[in-house]
């Protein structure tokens, strides 16, 4: 596996990408609206073929995560992706790492408090609020669990 800067990508991958794994490029949190082929990250290829994505933006002294994706369950991406994110921060001064995820998706969260992450904010209705400029996004989600509020999560760096 290796790690590239998503600027060594073309876009037609990036929104092929999205489409697939997404089902769009447009990704609306509460922190924003953002169009994840235009974010910054770093995806992870075998055999030039991609099997994970991270996009951030950075906001002063934090850095967000906006998207995390790894193809291939317990082999390092996602932690590999995390680790390059968390470089790259450090390196533009940030002193903490934040990612939002849906109250349904207990795989993140466990995922996300594994390397350290902690729960700072439950952001009640924000999943209801983002369906207005999203209506795509489902209404249930994982263990048939009703998709309504964000976590947000921070790891000091």
């Amino acid at each position: 596996m290796k790690i590239i800067d998503l600027k060594h990508m073309s876009t037609e991958d990036k929104v092929d990408f999205f489409h697939t794994h997404w089902g769009g490029t447009k990704m609306v949190i509460s922190s924003g609206v953002y169009e994840c082929p235009e974010l910054a990250g770093y995806a992870a290829l075998e055999n030039e073929k991609i099997i994970g994505l991270i996009t951030y933006v950075e906001k002063g002294r934090e850095c967000e995560i906006v998207s995390l994706d790894s193809l291939i369950e317990n082999k390092g991406i996602g932690t590999s992706l995390i680790q390059a994110v968390e470089s790259e921060a450090e390196r533009l001064g940030c002193q903490s790492l934040r990612v939002i995820t849906t109250n349904n998706n207990i795989r993140a969260l466990a995922f996300y408090q594994k390397r350290g992450f902690r729960m700072i904010e439950i952001l009640h209705d924000a999943v209801q609020r983002a369906r207005e400029l999203k209506p795509e996004i489902p209404t249930v989600g994982n263990h048939g669990i009703p998709i309504v509020d964000e976590l947000l999560l921070e790891k000091e760096i």
